[in-house]
């Protein structure tokens, strides 16, 4: 689905009509007069984006109003694809030539667009210092600054707190407490997680495939031997797979149905029936659950818990900002960027996307249904899904891996694929 948005032209129109009414004010009183003044040129920029929902074009159009205000000569037009379809759209358009002046990236995509150099260097942006010290470590490079985050989005497991307590269960906070809350409710025939066939599993894997290594502080080397094949990623995800194939084999997911949900869209109209306890998605779709598909239970989005110990949560520095190197327009571009990265716009958009601020100064979300995840977030239990220092497309080779899982694959021919994936990609780049 393609959202065209449009605005602005009524901003200016109002702006030029102000300053005329102004100007022609006969009370000319204490006021000084600039004869000549050069008019700035009407610039038109173009920004594309994958965040579609009504909420979220709210925001950004709010954000949008506000920059032309104070930029009357800019106007701003924002188009938006929803889904996967967008980022092939994306590249189509950076490959014809069409892209538009700022885009909205992942990291595999940006991997690919940094290649082959199509996006701009940020450096000197006045936004970059107010970011947390974590953040600037995954988007400053030696070579420059490509991107920007807005958001730091999490992955967790909603918990239907109204069916825990009417049979009860308690919210599972380790991998023992979760395996016997699931089969409570298997004996009463009830499937106890929603999934979708992308994010839900493959963000499990990867964190606890990679959760010992960010808090022993020893990632960076694990990247590294990644990114020189000294360790394969099949191998690497080793002990994440098998969890996600015990949760499959033991039925605590319908693999049927997963294949053919979704993400944060059946899975949330299939978690709201509140027939099921549980379901693994992104915490951003929080709102949409009862806002979208009118759940009228109260639920919690909690931490994974897949750890002998506890809890983690997946992060990822995430609706990441670029600026197109071709834009003919790169100046205003950045401009608007750095508009866009204002702490007082991204906190109103983190709230939007019940998302974490990427922030110093980022205030506590406001909605509390993700309290749990921000909690942990803030106890440094956390594994980031999509870590720049990793020069491989973990995102895309995860979704293919946990679809191969839900299908009947077994772990080891999984990791194979992964590394066969692996290997075609270092071929063709």
């Amino acid at each position: 689905m393609v959202f065209r948005k449009k605005i602005g032209a009524g901003i200016l129109a109002m702006t030029m009509l102000m300053s005329c009414l102004a100007g022609c004010s006969s009370n000319s009183t204490n006021k000084v007069q600039t004869v000549g003044e050069e008019k700035k040129e009407q610039v038109t920029l173009t920004f594309f984006g994958n965040k579609a929902d009504e909420s979220n074009v709210h925001v950004i159009e709010s954000i949008m109003s506000s920059f032309m205000k104070d930029h009357p000569n800019i106007v701003i037009t924002y188009e938006s694809i929803k889904g996967t379809d967008y980022y092939d759209t994306l590249n189509k358009r950076m490959e014809n030539g069409t892209g538009d002046d700022i885009f909205m990236v992942n990291h595999d995509t940006m991997l690919e667009l940094h290649a082959k150099g199509q996006v701009a260097d940020l450096t000197g942006l006045s936004t970059i210092d107010s970011y947390t010290e974590d953040q600037k470590n995954q988007f400053v490079s030696e070579d420059g600054i490509f991107w920007l985050p807005t958001t730091v989005s999490s992955f967790g497991l909603y918990c239907n707190m109204d069916m825990l307590k009417e049979h009860n269960q308690s919210v599972p906070t380790n991998i023992v407490e979760f395996e016997t809350v699931c089969d409570y409710f298997l004996e009463k025939g009830i499937t106890p997680i929603v999934a979708n066939n992308d994010i839900s599993l493959k963000t499990m894997a990867i964190g606890v495939s990679y959760f010992d290594e960010y808090q022993n502080g020893t990632e960076g080397q694990l990247f590294t031997d990644l990114n020189s094949g000294k360790v394969g990623l099949g191998e690497s995800l080793d002990a994440g797979l098998t969890v996600v194939e015990e949760i499959i084999q033991k039925g605590y997911v319908d693999a049927a149905v997963a294949t053919e949900t979704q993400k944060t869209s059946g899975d949330l109209e299939a978690f709201a029936k509140g027939e099921n306890p549980f379901m693994l998605t992104g915490a951003w779709a929080s709102n949409r659950v009862k806002n979208d598909f009118g759940a009228t239970f109260a639920y919690e989005v909690h931490p994974l818990p897949v750890l002998d110990d506890g809890g983690l949560i997946v992060i990822n520095p995430d609706v990441r900002l670029s600026v197109n190197a071709e834009s003919q327009h790169i100046e205003e571009a950045k401009l608007f960027v750095e508009y866009f990265t204002q702490a007082e716009n991204l906190q109103a958009f983190c709230d939007d996307q019940c998302s974490i601020s990427p922030l110093k100064n980022g205030k506590e979300s406001s909605i509390k249904e993700i309290h749990p995840v921000v909690e942990c977030f803030e106890a440094g239990r956390v594994v980031i899904g999509t870590d720049a220092r990793l020069n491989l497309p973990i995102w895309d080779v995860t979704k293919d891996a946990s679809q191969s899982l839900l299908n009947g694959s077994d772990k080891v021919t999984v990791i194979g694929e992964i590394d066969n994936s692996i290997q075609e990609y270092i071929a063709e780049n």
